[in-house]
């Protein structure tokens, strides 16, 4: 069967502690609470599952208690493995994520799998579209993709080394639209504002699309020249991790769905926002319960968002 989307990228054990105050040495911060979650391209699969989107992922799994958990909770939402593989000897990354004063740290111990996505990826898969994250490693599989009809997306994370190898972004030459955040756009591009950044990446990916946090979103079709600028929803955050993997999920649906840029924006930062109110980066993926309560919540609704309002609507019975 097609796909509606195939993901491909790092796999993550997280777990998530809500922490008070930050921690400092020589101290000991009591977590007011916990979340065990998939994490890493498992936020993206995630999303896109809980919107009813047919979803497979291309992921190297360690064939060891947390690989376990991750693989047995991504087939639990559907999310067909086919192109993933367990592997023997190498363990499956761990991210501890600290959460306080709406924001969240990461620690994470992990190291590179003995596979890549073109390892796993051969042939390019029959879906709609196809995400991954770039980074200094090797992604040839979307030029298959794109050849083969596909849409491509593509995400960037965090660089540890801080260096932002600008090599990275050769990598945008197979992609149809690009979505990282906004500190990660600032130091590819080595700018100083969102703005700046998302003009600097247009000159190499037809639609970029930047997230800010609570400052809301950027968009830019390089092709059409039109531009759009989208607020946050005002929420209060719990837990940060994997929202911009959420929004991009958001993106990617509303993009399938075939709406005008203005709304595939607005609707991403929904998901996003709701995800941001639970610990967890995955498991705080909105479904479409979510969206409809959302929506029942509010006192009353925002004109501009009536196609937003009308989508989920149209879902309320799902």
């Amino acid at each position: 069967m097609e796909l509606d989307v195939v993901v491909s990228g790092l796999v993550f054990q997280d777990l998530v502690l809500g922490l008070p105050s930050a921690p400092r040495p020589g101290t000991e911060v009591w977590a007011t609470e916990s979340q065990e979650s998939p994490g890493g391209i498992a936020n993206f699969a995630v999303a896109l599952a809980r919107l009813g989107l047919r979803t497979g992922m291309a992921a190297a799994f360690g064939a060891d208690r947390e690989g376990d958990r991750v693989w047995t909770d991504l087939t639990a939402e559907g999310i067909d493995l086919t192109l993933s593989r367990r592997l023997p000897d190498w363990p499956t990354p761990l991210t501890v994520a600290l959460a306080y004063d709406n924001d969240r740290a990461l620690v994470t111990r992990g190291t590179t799998p003995p596979l890549s996505a073109d390892d796993l990826i051969s042939t390019p898969p029959s879906a709609r579209a196809v995400a991954a994250h770039i980074g200094p490693w090797p992604n040839e599989w979307l030029a298959k993709a794109k050849s083969a009809g596909s849409l491509v997306f593509a995400d960037v994370g965090w660089d540890p080394s801080e260096q932002w190898e600008t090599a990275v972004l050769d990598q945008l030459e197979y992609c149809d639209v690009f979505l990282p955040n906004a500190e990660e756009a600032m130091h590819y591009t080595r700018t100083d504002t969102p703005e700046q950044a998302l003009r600097k990446l247009a000159e190499r990916v037809p639609l970029v699309v930047v997230s800010n946090g609570a400052a809301g979103a950027l968009a830019l079709d390089a092709r059409t020249g039109e531009e759009v600028a989208v607020p946050a929803f005002p929420v209060t955050a719990a837990d940060t991790t994997g929202a911009g993997d959420v929004f991009a999920a958001g993106f990617i649906a509303a993009t399938l769905w075939e709406l005008p840029l203005q709304q595939r924006v607005r609707f991403a930062a929904l998901a996003a926002a709701l995800s941001v109110t639970r610990l967890g980066g995955a498991d705080a993926a909105p479904r479409w319960s979510d969206l409809v309560a959302w929506q029942a919540g509010l006192a009353e609704q925002d004109p501009q968002d009536h196609h937003l309002h009308a989508l989920i609507s149209a879902h309320s019975g799902r």
